[in-house]
């Protein structure tokens, strides 16, 4: 009978410890092996200039062990040789079977999916930082030490970029919002004991929460120098065939701001009908019907009057995917093996809230 395993008698993977974590480097990346032969051929002689510009030349085992040393800072160092997982999906099972033991947990989901490449994805941001705020609110204690410890990694970068790029930061504060109430509950309230690792490193992340709200709040939007077309100058029916392209209403309130113009479109009643026959049902809103003074139905107000009873339909750019053949979550554009004859007809898109009640047992 042959042996379809890999060998029990093998090394082993390597193991490199990063920022991120422990990962897993790949024994034949392509990178590595072009530092491993450049640390070889420094190996055989070193040569250094010292004071007086004289060379010395080190022994064979003293340049072994230099080598050696190189190559740990190389593992250290080199962000491209390193791979936390070589497949950027995983299987979703919720119990054991005959080839499948234990079960799949959010954090380790959250580990696989390779969230830290998603944000650079403006399509995925959005979608990334729902799922960080509803992990926010009920399920950061569920998360395992090196989940968390990726979870506030993921949201460092998620700041650094927003205060770069300065994209959607009112989603970003809304989020440390619901993370910084989180937190002070389990620290004051129930204490240590749902919380993985030392209370101090919990009193640190927040202080750091608080540091970005901070700085968010500071934020100032650079004026973009363009002497070319600009919004203004587009005619009124193209200003609000964009307005009405829009799914929710504060950025509608946030380009308003922007001339008087914009401001006279965002405040079309028309508009914000259309915006509440979007998002929620006739039998929803007529239970709410708020009349303005001149009697008409005043539907901005209607619509986050509404907003805080029933959940807004949500847009992303691209979302996180389910095969239900092969109970696979992946992202569509990466893949997986798959073995249904039309595997099209087997995916199913994933809201944040999906993810979540995925991993609930």
């Amino acid at each position: 009978m042959p042996f379809l395993g890999q060998d029990w008698r093998s090394p082993g993977w390597r193991w490199v410890k990063t920022e991120d974590g422990w990962k897993r480097c790949e024994p034949f990346s392509p990178a590595l092996e072009d530092g491993n032969n450049q640390l070889n051929d420094i190996s055989h002689t070193v040569i250094l200039a010292g004071d007086d510009e004289d060379e010395e030349i080190y022994s064979t085992e003293d340049c072994e062990f230099a080598a050696k040393k190189r190559k740990k800072d190389h593992f250290r160092s080199n962000t491209d040789s390193q791979c936390f997982y070589r497949e950027k999906w995983i299987y979703v099972h919720k119990e054991s079977t005959r080839e499948r033991h234990g079960y799949c947990t959010l954090g380790e989901a959250f580990n696989r999916l390779d969230f830290s490449s998603a944000i650079q994805d403006i399509r995925r941001f959005n979608y990334v930082v729902k799922l960080l705020q509803l992990i926010a609110k009920s399920q950061l204690t569920s998360l395992s030490g090196a989940a968390q410890k990726n979870y506030f990694n993921i949201l460092d970068k998620i700041v650094r970029k927003v205060m770069e790029d300065q994209y959607n930061p009112r989603l970003i504060k809304d989020l440390l919002q619901d993370l910084s109430s989180t937190l002070c509950i389990l620290i004051r309230g129930v204490g240590k004991s749902v919380l993985v690792g030392n209370i101090n490193i919990w009193i640190c992340r927040l202080e750091t929460i608080l540091l970005w709200q901070q700085q968010l709040k500071n934020l100032q939007m650079n004026k973009q120098v363009n002497n070319g077309l600009t919004l203004s100058d587009l005619p009124l029916h193209m200003l609000n065939n964009i307005l009405y392209r829009f799914s929710d209403g504060w950025d509608i309130i946030t380009l308003g701001q922007v001339t008087p113009t914009l401001y006279m479109l965002s405040e079309d009643r028309q508009l914000w009908k259309k915006l509440c026959q979007y998002h929620f049902a006739e039998k929803q809103f007529c239970r709410h019907l708020i009349p303005s003074e001149k009697g008409h139905i005043d539907w901005k107000l209607m619509y986050f009057a509404l907003q805080k009873y029933y959940p807004i339909k949500e847009q992303y750019g691209d979302t996180l995917h389910f095969c239900r053949h092969c109970s696979i979550l992946f992202w569509k554009d990466t893949g997986h093996p798959c073995t249904a004859s039309d595997p099209n007809t087997c995916l199913m898109p994933v809201s944040p809230q999906h993810f979540i009640d995925l991993f609930k047992f």
